[in-house]
């Protein structure tokens, strides 16, 4: 049988961009973790695992808002601050010890860096916490770039670290694949005028993936060399 990556090389795809969080990673837990041990320090009550999988998708900052929103309200703008600067150094203290890669990650970038393809990770989480992950789940070195949530003055769906990543990755919007799980990804990437879009079917969208302007819906993760090769 033969290999679907065997001709990934004859394609115009140059490069595969990624999204993290529900892409790459089912981190929610972590991000959970954090979120109740300041919660704990506020003397509010927790969040549970779903409500915290739809805060995802905006970047920190997003999410610690939504956090205290849905336990007491947002207090004013320098409290705000103050949460979210403690929510990231807890989180970024130890951001993996319940996550873990979706199945078919870790082969999958394998088989397409093995294909001659440039991989990166455009996310809204932030940089460090970003580096953190990647090298605690042992996939740091399958990516050639990475840009995070504070990588650039706007995050997704604004278009410009998608661009940013492809600069990165020394290849045209033209030349590349973007891979993501949500909404903010898709508008990201379609804003970027990156080839082709494909979303994940699991992950963190807050609508029906049958609802955006992607280009496919992968059976899993494991299935993008299939469609790359196509």
């Amino acid at each position: 049988m033969t290999d679907p990556t065997d001709s990934l090389e004859s394609r115009p795809i140059r490069a595969v961009a990624f999204d993290l969080d529900g892409t790459l990673v089912d981190s929610v837990a972590d991000l959970m973790h954090a979120a109740n041990l300041l919660l704990a320090e506020l003397g509010r009550p927790p969040v549970d695992l779903p409500s915290v999988r739809s805060f995802v998708g905006d970047g920190a900052p997003k999410l610690v808002e939504r956090v205290l929103a849905a336990t007491g309200g947002v207090p004013a703008a320098e409290e705000t601050a103050r949460c979210l600067a403690r929510f990231l150094s807890i989180y970024e203290a130890d951001p993996s010890a319940h996550s873990q890669l979706y199945p078919g990650v870790a082969d999958t970038l394998d088989a397409l860096a093995a294909a001659g393809l440039r991989l990166g990770v455009c996310t809204n989480k932030p940089m460090a916490a970003t580096l953190r992950l990647l090298d605690d789940l042992g996939i740091a070195g399958r990516f050639a770039a990475v840009v995070g949530g504070d990588s650039y003055p706007t995050r997704k769906p604004s278009p410009e670290p998608v661009l940013g990543l492809l600069d990165r990755l020394g290849v045209q919007p033209n030349e590349a694949v973007f891979v993501g799980d949500n909404e903010h990804d898709v508008a990201a990437a379609r804003a970027a005028g990156v080839a082709r879009v494909l979303v994940v079917p699991y992950g963190y969208a807050r609508v029906p993936l049958d609802t955006l302007p992607h280009d496919g819906i992968l059976d899993g993760f494991a299935d993008l060399a299939k469609r790359l090769s196509r």
